[in-house]
């Protein structure tokens, strides 16, 4: 179901959202997005906090502190060699 909601451009070109299309959708204050250009459409696209994904998405994989430190290590090797 879509909704449409109108607002004005404001100074400096701010567009303020609704608190509750805020709360509806999960947005905060600082949180990044990307902005897409299709025709005359401004797409939003909301990129989630990671911590705050990490939080609330069903878990998929297990990992030790130890494993996770393993691939961190081997990742920045890689990186840097």
């Amino acid at each position: 179901m879509s909704q449409i909601i109108t607002s004005r451009v404001g100074k400096k070109g701010a567009i303020y959202l609704p608190k509750e299309l805020m709360r509806k959708m999960g947005i905060n204050e600082g949180d990044k997005v990307v902005m897409k250009i299709e025709g005359n459409k401004l797409i939003l696209e909301f990129i989630p906090d990671p911590l705050s994904l990490a939080l609330t998405i069903r878990k998929w994989a297990k990992t030790t502190v130890k494993e996770f430190e393993y691939e961190s290590e081997e990742e920045q090797n890689e990186l840097y060699n």
